[in-house]
């Protein structure tokens, strides 16, 4: 079927339309010193703990050469560190920095400012009519049909009613996938209460993840001590597995743990959970110490694990 002039002339008047309003034409985006494809590598940077060139040139479609001056100026402007490749002695992972991440953090907290001072001006249904678009959008313009395509999985913080729903969900899958009792969901009921009663919000957090508004994972950040902060109780359901839900909930937790000045991460685990292991391994987790025990009816083997989070650290 032939495209029509009045189509193509409608969706570039969008485009242009767009454009002007998340500020793309400015010399530097969000009043940033980034262009918009630099400001889009220093978002991929903030998500992972290391990455290659290669990789990130394949997840951004960019040329090699200009992904390379891009990369150069970060490192000039002191702004990333490279460190040999544990796994190829021929790659480099690309980290950001301290300063790094503090020039991520602005721009990331300046965008989500002007999206929601953009969406304040429409009442809740307009809202949801221009979400739906847009998502309509995405949907139809993709390289593959929506419904081949991993579902949107939105993270959030807490709120009324979320732990009651972890703690159940919690207690019911370790249950039914490796027959602990009800002593396991009184040690997360534990877990949930003393978040809410010490929580603190710049130095503690928990994220749920929604697909289509149903809760299908979480994973909680609380503070250990000044420098040490504990990932605890990550869990994602079933029908979620496979999405990479886990790794992002995890990164979503050293993203925050840095921003928040932490100097170390830490974690307990039991060696059966085989799929939280591969996560921890991959983020660059080391084990420090492991234990029998015996819990939740079961002889078990606790595990310790702990990451350094220093600028330049960088997982595998």
């Amino acid at each position: 079927m032939d495209v029509t002039t009045e189509a193509i002339d409608r969706v570039r008047r969008f485009t242009r339309f767009y454009t002007r309003r998340i500020g793309v034409l400015q010399e530097g985006l969000l009043g940033s010193r980034f262009s918009l494809t630099e400001a889009r590598v220093v978002y991929e940077l903030a998500q992972r703990n290391g990455v290659t060139a290669a990789e990130l040139g394949k997840e951004l479609g960019l040329d090699a050469g200009y992904l390379s001056r891009i990369v150069r100026g970060f490192a000039d402007a002191g702004l990333i560190v490279r460190e040999p490749s544990p796994h190829d002695a021929r790659q480099s992972l690309i980290a950001l920095t301290s300063e790094g991440r503090a020039a991520f953090a602005a721009i990331d907290a300046r965008s989500r400012n002007e999206v929601a001072a953009m969406l304040a001006r429409l009442g809740e249904r307009d809202r949801a009519r221009l979400v739906a678009a847009m998502r309509s959008v995405e949907d139809l313009l993709a390289s593959e049909p929506a419904r081949a395509r991993a579902p949107d999985c939105v993270l959030r913080p807490h709120r009324p009613g979320d732990m009651g729903f972890v703690i159940h969900r919690q207690a019911v899958l370790y249950h039914q996938e490796y027959g602990w009792d009800e002593s396991f969901e009184a040690l997360v009921a534990e877990i949930c209460a003393g978040f809410i009663k010490s929580f603190e919000p710049g130095r503690e957090r928990c994220w749920i993840a929604e697909i289509d508004g149903e809760i299908v994972g979480s994973v909680f950040l609380v503070r250990q001590s000044n420098e040490v902060a504990k990932l605890r109780l990550l869990y994602v359901e079933p029908k979620a597995r496979g999405l990479g839900l886990g790794r992002r909930l995890v990164r979503a937790c050293i993203g925050f743990a840095r921003e928040a000045g932490y100097a170390q991460m830490t974690l307990w685990t039991n060696d059966i959970l085989h799929a939280a292991r591969k996560i921890y391994v991959a983020e660059g987790f080391r084990l420090v110490a492991e234990e029998k025990h015996h819990s939740f009816g079961h002889d078990l083997v606790g595990q310790n694990w702990a990451l350094d989070l220093a600028p330049g650290q960088a997982g595998t």
